[in-house]
Order: structure tokens, then sequence, then C-alpha cells
């Protein structure tokens, strides 16, 4: 079973509302049940659908620790603070499903180019991260019309997600960030990190 089939095989649309099959409660009921896939995605077979431009979206943030100081000799990790790790409570806990992406009408009309909120959330968690030292280069890369500012505020994201965060939040601080540090000298930086990131572009050049 491939990665794409393992990951998409727990969630589905019970009752056109995402959820996880493990953990969504259905009510004893005469009436049918209507189970399907996750809605506007590509199926594959039966209920698992094709969540490959989802994880190439999410590959194209690289969702990784970057620094830029080498550690010093003897060091093993990097400290932060208390408050700075709790700063990523409500980010760190997302396991992907995909739920957040497909109740979102931004994400249906352009797949191709929004990241979504999954995604986006994602984005933030490393930007928000105080041991990474590349926060400027993702907020430049980030700030886009496409990539982050499709997200109208519909809050489907939020109000669907089976972990109870708040993708919606995350993307408000987002574009937060970028207003208060953006400066003239981004638009050559914004352009640097696209040539630079050919391969993390978008998702739908994956496929």
């Amino acid at each position: 079973m491939n990665e794409t089939r393992e990951a998409s095989s727990i969630v589905m649309s019970i009752w056109c509302r995402n959820g996880l099959a493990c953990l969504l409660y259905i009510e004893e009921n005469s009436k049918p049940i209507e189970i399907q896939p996750l809605p506007h995605t590509y199926v594959v077979k039966d209920l698992v659908p094709d969540l490959t431009n989802f994880y190439n979206q999410y590959k194209s943030i690289e969702p990784w620790l970057k620094r830029k100081d080498v550690k010093a000799k003897g060091d093993t990790e990097y400290f932060q603070s208390r408050e700075d790790r709790a700063k990523l409570d409500g980010m760190y806990e997302c396991i992907l499903c995909a739920c957040c992406m497909t109740s979102c009408p931004s994400y249906w009309w352009n797949p191709e180019y929004y990241l979504g909120p999954a995604v986006l959330m994602q984005a933030y968690r490393w930007i928000a991260d105080s041991r990474d030292q590349f926060t400027e280069e993702r907020l430049a890369w980030v700030n886009d019309t496409m990539k982050l500012y499709r997200c109208h505020g519909i809050m489907n994201c939020t109000n669907c997600c089976p972990k109870g965060l708040d993708p919606a939040k995350a993307i408000v601080h987002l574009k937060e960030q970028v207003a208060e540090t953006y400066k003239d000298g981004w638009k050559s930086m914004m352009t640097e990190q696209i040539v630079k990131n050919k391969g993390r572009e978008s998702g739908m050049m994956y496929m």
C-alpha cells in the first residue's frame, strides 16, 4: 500500500461532513448512512483519494528546521524558552488528514496554486519557531496573491478539524506577520526564492 493510500484511507466524508472514520461518532438511525471519499479530490478507487497534490504542497513549504548558524562543538540540540515553545501549540498536532483542505471552497477553486489551510498552518508553524533562522525567506516565499491570499476567512477549515485545531487563526497570524515585516527589498528576495526553489513552486507540477 503506497503512502497516498495509507494516509487517505482513514479520512472520508460521512453525511457530507469531513471527519476521521476512526473518531467520528455515528448516531443510531434508521436512515441509510452515506459514506463518500474526501470531496473535491481525484478518487483512485472506492474511498481512496489521490492526495499527491496536497503532499507536494506540504513539501513545498520545506517543513523542517532551517538554520544559518552551525552548532557549536558539543551542542546536541537547539534550545528555546517555554514561552517560545508554547507558540507552536495548536499547530504541531496537525496529522495532515486533509479534512480542512477539502472543506475549503478557496482550495476547491484553485488547488494548483492556493496552498490551503493545512499547508499554510504548517508554514506558519516553522515561521513561529524561534529556532528557525529562515523566517524572512519563508515569509517572502509565501507572500503571494495565490499561495496565501486566496484565503477569504470562510472558516470551514477550523469548523471541520477533527483535532480541534484552528488553521484560520494561523493564517490570520501569517498575514499579520507578512504585513508587519514587508519591505521593498522583498520583491527581489521573493524572486530569488522562487528561482532557487523551482522544484517546490506548486503542487500540480509534480503530477
